[in-house]
């Protein structure tokens, strides 16, 4: 049993030691109790229960502290999928709901698992999701300061649970100052893809990410064979190519662990119940 979890990349507006040491002992408190949940529950449930802890803590740009878009709204969009089944289920452009991954997660029973806009929020009411601001103090002053985070804000979570089943969970606020309507990464198999070889989730720019379909390549690669090591070298060489801004966490179906980041700095922790690893 192992997990690594993961909560976006520095913004511009965050480069100083109290945010770093502040990240670095919250995301190594949701990997400790992510990993204890994951003693009793599978890896699917335990990647929904992770990003949900990192989608309450304003320090990321997923759930409460999501970013503006360009008409003053907060539009999240999280995904949820089970290395098992293979089914993916997620939420685009969710407005006013506490946990975005919680409704993903909702959404795996059904036929129709991916919904956007309204209809996901229709869907989250239907389901006795209460309505709820997302929305704090720091993000609507740098909206109207026109502050951008240059879209590097997401969070996610890999596990492997005791009986070697993988999943993946992703969860985003935006980029910030975005066209309403734009799509992230986050609830495409782009940026969150799992199997029973592989699980990874991404964060970055969302556009670069599915233009290299980052996820998707690694967990592909792994599934041919692949070591986990070599599928992300090889795919973080091709997005080089387009100049791509990304970071990824992954687990292997042997309980490996990897990360990789195209630019400095994503920001994670990795939990096995014995050794933390955090970013530095």
């Amino acid at each position: 049993m192992k997990l690594i979890i993961h909560g976006g990349f520095f913004s511009e507006s965050e480069q100083n030691n109290e945010i770093k040491l502040a990240k670095q002992n919250s995301l190594k408190n949701i990997a400790k109790l992510a990993f204890e949940y994951l003693q009793h529950h599978s890896a699917f449930d335990t990647v929904a229960y992770a990003v949900s802890l990192l989608e309450d803590d304003p320090l990321y740009n997923a759930g409460i502290g999501s970013q503006i878009q360009s008409d003053g709204v907060i539009r999240m969009s999280a995904a949820i999928m089970d290395g098992k089944t293979q089914k993916l289920s997620g939420v685009i452009n969710i407005q006013e709901v506490k946990n975005p991954i919680e409704v993903a997660k909702k959404l795996i029973i059904e036929d129709d698992r991916v919904l956007g806009g309204a209809g996901a929020k229709n869907y989250a009411m239907e389901n006795g999701f209460e309505n709820f601001s997302t929305e704090i103090p720091q993000r609507r002053k740098e909206y109207n300061e026109k502050l951008k985070n240059n879209g590097k804000g997401t969070v996610g979570c890999v596990a492997i649970d005791k009986n070697g089943k993988l999943a993946a969970a992703t969860s985003t606020g935006g980029k910030g100052f975005e066209i309403p309507g734009r799509i992230s990464d986050s609830a495409t198999v782009a940026g969150n893809y799992a199997n029973p070889f592989c699980a990874v989730s991404c964060t970055g720019v969302g556009e670069d990410i599915v233009s290299n379909a980052t996820a998707t390549k690694i967990v592909t690669r792994v599934t041919d064979g692949m070591t986990l090591k070599n599928a992300f070298q090889k795919t973080f060489e091709e997005l080089k190519t387009i100049d791509g801004f990304a970071g990824a966490i992954a687990i292997d179906k042997q309980g490996n662990i990897y990360h990789d980041n195209s630019y400095p700095t994503m920001v994670f922790a990795s939990f096995d119940g014995e050794n933390f690893e955090v970013f530095h």
